[in-house]
């Protein structure tokens, strides 16, 4: 554990932008998902942008 104040703040804050940005990677994914399904943009148009996120959040 950490033993410094700041540290302490750190992993907490961390933790909570950590939260914060894996729901919102996840509802983005989902509305693209949902966008495609609707017709508006061309079905591998939108398999590439699902392959090309896994990619980035894999290297995460």
């Amino acid at each position: 554990m950490a033993n410094h104040k700041s540290a302490i703040k750190r992993i907490k804050t961390s933790e909570k932008k950590r939260l914060h940005n894996r729901y919102y990677a996840r509802s983005m994914r989902s509305a693209i998902r949902n966008f495609a399904k609707r017709g508006i943009i061309h079905k591998k148009k939108a398999a590439n942008l699902k392959s090309k996120l896994t990619k980035q959040i894999a290297v995460l």
